[in-house]
């Protein structure tokens, strides 16, 4: 989900992936911005939702101090620069119209916090994973080999294919096995990322570091106008908030966050940003940045340490209407933005960390200095971006979603989803359109993930939204007591034995049951 808190300005598809035999321990345990009005905000329920955190560690007999071990501002406190690392490109291979792409879930070590090594996982390294890019219109097959010691997934969020491809639970394959999933590109050009999505392991296989980014291009005007060589002005961001204690183990789970004496490092692709800025040389005026929150559960704030602007083209889901100048951009777990900064002076982005769950990390953080050392006069962005026609939602069909809590386990519509038994299904049929309230009956934060399609919002806390909360979506911030409204419609895909998934994407709230399951089936 992204908010910018300021504005200045083929049918019944379906293919059967395979799976052949070829670590980690599974454990317990959303345009342009500018809200307004009289709807409930985020501020005014923090210190609800870290009541309610209180509350339920409780119930477990455990007390903690909310935030006593964040560092604080970081802000202009960096010790030590280094250089921007800029994840690898995967390159495919092309063979009969199909593009082939080959991954690889395997362990590893790297240092999370400054200075000591941790044990971790990565696809085809050590930590993190390359970043794939697919074209709108080709066909892809991806080989994903599990050398862990445990079950996995791998979910391709924000993807519209079809749900025995999408990577959920149900194609969860074991230690030693290989996945190859084939669809065809059905997205227009966005930003989208790559992660496990195994019932009960999300959380652990995402914090030891599986993840990793996938740019879907097309051939539209606003693709050609905007830059797109990757690693030159065209970068990624991959922030993360993680939690660790001083031997270098990163929690998780409930009981590892609730643990004396713990540390909240910030990472950018995958380096820790605590006490260094990173540094990147810009060798063209303008430049793009794609930046993903994959952080479990805490928040991330974008913004430029100058007080400037960013000029966001994109949400999660495509491009905005029209290039907006925001001050910041939020990213809730899971969301993602695109930005692009025209530059004659260095200018350092900052990093502003909010605590979502029971504890988490806090402050500010100069996490990257871009320097311009460029000659060329870009052309002015483009006067249209993208065309986005609002839903008329007076003839959809009206759905209630409510995101529970029982004691310290999560649900929706009141089933705690930890087993695919056991989880609430919403039943639709293709071409339906739709228009759900979720209501969070908590005073917990909620970052809502749709899986399949993206949508539209239609009511923000019973406000209506404006700026780029107007552009497409697939993960949008519920706040504690509040509401939201979405619009969709389920197109393409049909499926009488899989499901696509909603849930939290705060993945330990994914992980104790607020999960449900979607089916889509022939109308």
């Amino acid at each position: 989900m992204t908010n910018n808190t300021e504005s200045t300005s083929g049918t019944g598809r379906h293919h059967k992936g395979e799976h052949r035999k070829g670590g980690d321990t599974a454990g317990a345990g959303h345009s342009k911005g500018g809200r307004k009005g009289k709807g409930l905000h985020r501020r005014k329920f923090l210190g609800g939702m870290a009541g309610a955190g209180l509350a339920a560690v409780a119930v477990a007999g455990t007390t903690f101090s909310l935030l006593t071990d964040a560092k604080g501002n970081k802000a202009g406190a960096a010790t030590n620069t280094a250089s921007l690392n800029i994840p690898d490109l995967l390159e495919g291979t092309t063979s009969d119209g199909t593009t082939t792409f080959t991954l690889t879930a395997q362990t590893g070590t790297h240092e999370v916090l400054s200075g000591v090594t941790s044990d971790t996982a990565g696809y085809n390294g050590s930590y993190l994973g390359p970043t794939m890019k697919w074209t709108t219109g080709s066909t892809v097959l991806l080989n994903i080999t599990n050398d862990l010691d445990a079950d996995t997934s791998v979910h391709f969020h924000g993807a519209h294919i079809p749900p025995d491809m999408d990577g959920g639970p149900q194609n969860a394959f074991a230690s030693g096995e290989t996945w190859s999933p084939t669809f065809e590109i059905l997205d227009e050009a966005k930003t989208l990322w790559y992660h496990p999505h195994a019932l009960g392991t999300t959380a652990e296989q995402v914090v030891q570091g599986l993840a990793g980014l996938i740019i879907v291009e097309d051939e539209t005007d606003a693709t050609a106008a905007l830059p797109t060589e990757y690693g030159v002005d065209d970068i990624p961001l991959v922030l993360q908030c993680l939690a660790t204690d001083s031997a270098g183990d990163v929690k998780y789970s409930l009981s590892g966050y609730l643990q004396n004496t713990l540390s909240f490092p910030v990472l950018c692709n995958g380096t820790n940003v605590d006490d260094t800025t990173l540094t990147f040389t810009a060798t063209k005026t303008r430049t793009r940045f794609r930046v993903l929150n994959a952080s479990p559960s805490d928040i991330i704030t974008v913004q430029r340490g100058d007080g400037g602007t960013l000029t966001q083209v994109a949400t999660e889901q495509g491009y905005l209407t029209e290039a907006t100048e925001v001050k910041t951009i939020r990213l809730v777990a899971g969301g993602r933005a695109e930005f692009v900064m025209d530059l004659s002076d260095a200018v350092t982005l900052q990093a502003v960390i909010t605590t979502a769950w029971v504890r988490g990390g806090s402050g500010t953080f100069d996490f990257l200095t871009v320097t311009p050392d460029a000659s060329d006069s870009p052309d002015d962005l483009p006067s249209s971006l993208n065309t986005i026609e609002r839903y008329d939602t007076s003839g959809f069909t009206a759905r209630e979603i409510t995101l529970d809590q029982d004691g310290l386990e999560m649900a929706i519509n009141g089933a705690v989803g930890t087993t695919m038994d056991s989880m609430a299904t919403i039943m639709t049929t293709l071409g339906s359109k739709e228009i759900w309230t979720i209501t969070n009956s908590t005073m917990l934060e909620h970052s809502f993930h749709l899986h399949d399609v993206p949508f539209q919002l239609i009511e923000i806390n019973g406000e209506e939204p404006t700026g780029v909360d107007l552009g497409w979506f697939d993960t949008y911030e519920v706040v504690g007591g509040g509401s939201i409204k979405i619009a969709m419609e389920f197109t393409d895909f049909a499926d009488d034995t899989y499901m696509y998934m909603l849930h939290c994407h705060l993945l330990q709230h994914e992980d104790e049951g607020m999960m449900a399951g979607l089916m889509v089936m022939e109308s």
